[in-house]
């Protein structure tokens, strides 16, 4: 069972403004990443779906992150169906993203109250996810679908609209600075955030002061 409520998940990912997105094999490496990322001031962190095995990794980081980082907001991500969704459930996911629209993942999370973010690439989809229940909506991909100017124009007509694009997002002033102003509830970031040679180096103090660095942006940005 999920230990943050969805209205939580909603609220902490507006309150930092990023999400890290990660995968790894290895569940050494995943605990590691997630300490660093939350010395680092991270509170929402995504663990993507993308490798065999992926849910038994998951299912140990998630009982990690309750002793170790009681504050941290696990999620999963990359997932593509009802029943992978109903087993991340299972094994107490506080959220589940999506690289697209799934009617059937919106009921099995709407039924356990859990977070749902849909990748959407349109206003018709983003409208669809608000008919679903998702209260955050990924633009995916963020930078493909047309950046900052896509979230500025959506949010003209739809100024309710919470939009957490991925994909094109950077750890850098320039890059984050282009999107705040669009108006994004958060950013989710990956590789940047991770590169394979701090990865390769284990360089898990890089990892914090990427992650200390970017949400100190993110907070100037907004002026606050």
């Amino acid at each position: 069972m999920a230990r943050f409520t969805r209205i939580e998940v909603v609220l902490k990912m507006k309150e930092t403004g990023m999400v890290p997105v990660f995968y790894h094999k290895d569940i050494d490496m995943c605990k590691e990443v997630l300490k660093a990322c939350y010395a680092g001031g991270v509170r929402v962190f995504e663990f993507t779906n993308r490798g065999d095995f992926a849910h038994e990794v998951f299912a140990e980081l998630n009982k990690f992150a309750e002793k170790e980082c009681p504050e941290m907001i696990l999620g999963v991500g990359s997932i593509i169906d009802g029943p992978t969704t109903a087993l991340y459930l299972q094994l107490g996911s506080n959220f589940i993203v999506s690289p697209m629209m799934d009617e059937e993942m919106a009921k099995i999370c709407n039924k356990r109250k859990v977070a749902w973010s849909p990748g959407c690439g349109s206003v018709t989809e983003i409208v669809k996810a608000h008919e679903l229940g998702s209260e955050v909506v990924k633009i995916f991909p963020g930078s493909q679908v047309g950046g900052p100017a896509f979230v500025k124009g959506v949010r003209g007509p739809f100024p309710y609209a919470s939009i957490m694009p991925t994909g094109g997002v950077s750890p850098d002033e320039e890059n984050l600075k282009g999107w705040v102003e669009a108006g994004v509830h958060c950013v989710g970031m990956g590789s940047q955030l991770f590169p394979k040679d701090v990865l390769a180096n284990k360089d898990f103090d890089a990892i914090t002061n990427k992650c200390s660095e970017a949400l100190a942006i993110i907070k100037r940005l907004r002026g606050e």
